[in-house]
């Protein structure tokens, strides 16, 4: 009987052990679930925490939904990532002294903000006399030539040249026989369905010209440039009483940049950054770069223009070998239409006319005080001189990423052997970057810009090459060493160069014929006041 009596004693002790244990346990986990959801700001990061920037989970990396149209979903990033991704333990943390001013991080805002919009906004619409295409007087052929966007910029032209003289657009033909030799069709670039309908109140487009216009004879025309629509009216428009098919041999720089009605200066607009949009699969893969980029956090894109072309062009042979330099000469000696052969590479350099190498650009961005941690994407082709000439700005910056690095190789295959379209996918990720540098003012670069400052004037630095160049001519002598002073000098020259609302530039004074309309601002690099008006006088005539 006593047994039993201790038996039940030791049951109910034990009992109550264990109830005391649930309650406990349970009061561990009340605990803990109250301090991760009431009281979630326990821990606030460093500032070095906050401004690192990681790669997310493979998993978390994909385009999902960018348009109503558009939807890839890539489940996992590219394995060279993984490789990136390693660099970032290597980087070391923004330092507070470059990044902080007066008011402590606002310095790091500072270096992303855009600047003000002072309430400009896109206005492209129409104006009330507009009236809807009129009866066609025949067909306008199109070949486009040049790079991607000066044949962007000429199929604009082309398009308000169209509705100057009453002509059916043919789809244009891209240039095959350029420098880069790209066999892309107007549809393996563009979205050519968005193109016809966008601009079916505008100019009548289709695809092909009628069977039989084939073997008619046509008017081969070399516009004269930077022609006003009088020229079209009086002297393109008669061709209609003898033809029934025009053909434009060259489309780029057709049109003036000033002094045009404002119907045809908003269609021009309409027709560059509205219904020129990429082929579906450019603008898929472009934004799936963009998305990874942003895995970093705001990014600069660097339009680095230290391509082979460029450079034989331009006659700019700063820091190269003599070989080096004479393979360049070599090149523009036997390119037929580059009409100067004999150039001076120092003089090109003193006056600004030469591309910042990867070297200065480093030394640029450092200045204006971007840290070393700064993600940066390279807009460009083949980097003349390779990874021993990149390496001059990645071991400022070692987050340099490209397409390639961001993209696998199946993901590229389809765009590899096509300049334009390759050209296009750094188009997309120069647009979007929270910052976009140019190294020289070439085509792409007043594209992007233009249509930076279309969609609310995003961060655009402009570099001044030739005050850069002396500054870095007297670091390289030890007369000024980089550190704050240099900075100084170099945020005071481009403090006001960052893509803030203004006027286009007109003619430098004093040039005259050709070389007066060569001086003026280029009507896509900067379309204020055509097509951005401000808000408060102009809401009847926005569009977003």
């Amino acid at each position: 009987m006593q047994k039993r009596r201790l038996r039940q004693l030791l049951r109910s002790k034990i009992s109550l052990v264990r109830f005391l244990l649930t309650c406990a346990i349970c009061a561990i986990a009340l605990g803990a679930l109250l301090s991760a959801h009431v009281f979630p700001f326990s821990k606030v990061p460093s500032l070095s925490e906050s401004l690192r920037h990681k790669l997310p989970k493979q998993r978390e990396m994909g385009y999902q939904r960018w348009s109503s149209e558009l939807s890839w979903t890539q489940e996992f990033s590219p394995p060279q990532l993984s490789k990136v991704s390693s660099q970032l333990s290597e980087v070391p943390p923004p330092s507070r002294e470059k990044l902080e001013d007066a008011n402590g991080v606002l310095g790091y805002k500072k270096l992303w903000r855009s600047p003000p919009t002072r309430g400009f906004v896109p206005c492209v619409k129409p104006s009330e006399t507009y009236t809807t295409p009129s009866e066609s007087q025949g067909y306008l052929l199109v070949h486009t030539n040049g790079g991607l966007n000066q044949m962007r910029a000429g199929i604009s032209d082309m398009v308000a040249v169209a509705r100057i003289i009453n002509a059916t657009l043919v789809i244009p033909e891209l240039d095959k026989r350029s420098f880069w030799q790209d066999s892309s069709n107007f549809s393996d670039v563009f979205d050519e369905e968005h193109f016809i309908s966008t601009l079916a109140n505008d100019v009548k487009v289709v695809k092909k010209l009628p069977k039989e216009l084939a073997t008619s004879t046509k008017a081969i025309k070399h516009f004269t440039s930077w022609s006003g629509v009088e020229y079209y009216q009086d002297e393109i428009s008669h061709l209609w009483n003898d033809f029934q098919v025009i053909r434009a041999a060259k489309s780029d720089s057709r049109l003036a940049n000033n002094n045009l009605p404002p119907d045809i200066q908003r269609l021009r607009c309409r027709a560059f950054f509205q219904a020129l949009r990429f082929a579906p699969r450019i603008e898929a893969l472009g934004k799936l770069l963009v998305e990874r980029m942003r895995s970093y956090g705001p990014y600069i894109a660097l339009h680095l223009r230290y391509e082979k072309d460029m450079l034989a062009f331009s006659g700019c042979t700063f820091g190269l070998s003599q070989d080096e330099g004479d393979e360049l000469t070599t090149i523009r000696e036997n390119t037929a239409y580059w009409k100067v052969k004999d150039i001076d590479s120092v003089e090109q350099r003193s006056k600004g006319y030469c591309p910042l190498t990867p070297k200065e650009v480093g030394m640029f961005i450092s200045s204006l005080g971007y840290p070393s941690s700064t993600p940066i994407y390279i807009a460009a082709g083949e980097i003349y001189g390779g990874d021993s000439r990149i390496a001059e700005l990645e071991t400022r910056f070692p987050l340099l990423m490209s397409k390639e690095k961001l993209a696998s190789a199946e993901e590229l295959e389809p765009f590899t052997s096509h300049a334009s379209q390759m050209a296009a996918l750094d188009y997309i990720v120069s647009v979007e970057s929270d910052v976009f540098i140019p190294s020289y003012n070439g085509n792409m670069a007043r594209a992007v810009e233009g249509h930076r400052r279309f969609l609310g004037h995003r961060k655009t630095i402009t570099p001044d090459r030739k005050a850069l160049v002396r500054l870095f001519d007297k670091v390289e002598r030890g007369s000024l060493k980089e550190g704050k002073k240099l900075s100084d000098i170099v945020r005071e020259i481009h403090s006001r160069r960052q893509g803030s609302p203004r006027k286009r530039k007109g003619p430098i004074s004093g040039t005259k014929g050709k070389e007066r309309f060569r001086s003026e601002e280029a009507f896509y690099e900067n379309p204020l006041p055509d097509c951005l008006c401000r808000r408060e006088v102009s809401d009847r005539n926005t569009t977003a």
